[in-house]
């Protein structure tokens, strides 16, 4: 029996791309990822090849008929039309988050790819870390009462980047796929322009009513760093536990996960759990921005 193999396309060579380039080019052995081949790769800029991969155009890309998925790594604005284009034109799509910068958006690609019978698969690395796994864990069972996950990281480009609430959406995913569906209760978001600095601050309620707080804060020189603080009955969790190193990659983990769906062998209770996070977190970000960008409320 000949193994089936999908032509792959990575859109935009940042770090991501440049990751994804290598990981396509070295699978992992006898695991899914071997079932995709690098076809090559676009970008606005011209690098002709990198390693072994050679530079085609967007058209190339969209029209060949050897290319059956595209990895899209561009900027987060860009993200949105990049993953119509290949739909539209009848490719897989695995696109890192946030998907997309609107809500809406984000729902009506969804619905293209299922129309089309395609795989949308939305990276989400955050929830591949060990350090991640073993949070998981260790919540796994307890009673919150209250919590806090503190985010800080150098300063981004919105315009590029999205608001804080889409571009920080790792941190959202963390919370939903913790402590379940949230409420946001409220919003804010302060910005010091001269210092380039930026700080959200986001109030949720969890399905128990329980408070849980998502603070985002960027600025100049600060230290890509989580803090948490999650109090439950049981006592509070203010470190991550110990976790040890994964031999495997998270972009080659994640990988290896768009190749199981191409290839059918992820369950449809999976996808379906999966395609509601996602679409919830971005309802969400959009949710958090409308907040944040309301006119003060003055009450007479």
């Amino acid at each position: 029996q000949i193994s089936k193999m999908f032509g792959t396309v990575v859109v935009g060579v940042g770090i991501a791309g440049l990751a994804r380039i290598r990981d396509l080019m070295n699978p992992m052995p006898s695991s899914p990822s071997e079932h995709l081949k690098l076809f090559g790769f676009v970008s606005r800029r011209s690098f002709g090849n990198i390693n072994e991969a050679k530079q085609i155009s967007l058209e190339d890309a969209l029209r060949n008929k050897d290319v059956h998925a595209a990895f899209i790594s561009t900027e987060n604005r860009s993200h949105e039309e990049n993953v119509r284009m290949f739909l539209e034109a009848g490719k897989h799509v695995l696109v890192e988050y946030p998907m997309t910068l609107s809500a809406k958006a984000a729902h009506e690609l969804w619905e293209m790819a299922e129309q089309k019978g395609k795989v949308l698969h939305v990276e989400h690395i955050e929830l591949l870390t060990e350090e991640y796994k073993q949070l998981k864990k260790e919540v796994a069972g307890k009673d919150l009462v209250k919590g806090t996950l503190h985010f800080t990281g150098s300063v981004l480009d919105e315009n590029k980047s999205g608001f804080p609430a889409f571009s920080g959406i790792a941190r959202l995913t963390w919370l939903i796929d913790l402590f379940g569906d949230l409420t946001v209760t409220s919003a804010t978001r302060e910005k010091q322009k001269d210092k380039n600095y930026s700080r959200m601050t986001v109030h949720f309620q969890t399905a128990n009513k329980k408070p849980l707080t998502w603070i985002e804060e960027r600025g100049p020189g600060m230290r890509r760093e989580k803090k948490i603080n999650f109090c439950f009955t049981s006592g509070c969790l203010e470190n991550f536990p110990e976790a040890p190193r994964s031999s495997v990659g998270l972009f080659m983990q994640d990988q290896n996960l768009f190749a199981k769906k191409l290839l059918g062998q992820v369950s449809k209770e999976e996808l379906a759990a999966e395609k509601w996070r996602i679409l919830r977190c971005l309802d969400l970000a959009e949710v958090i921005q409308q907040y944040c960008e309301e006119p003060e409320k003055i009450y007479s």
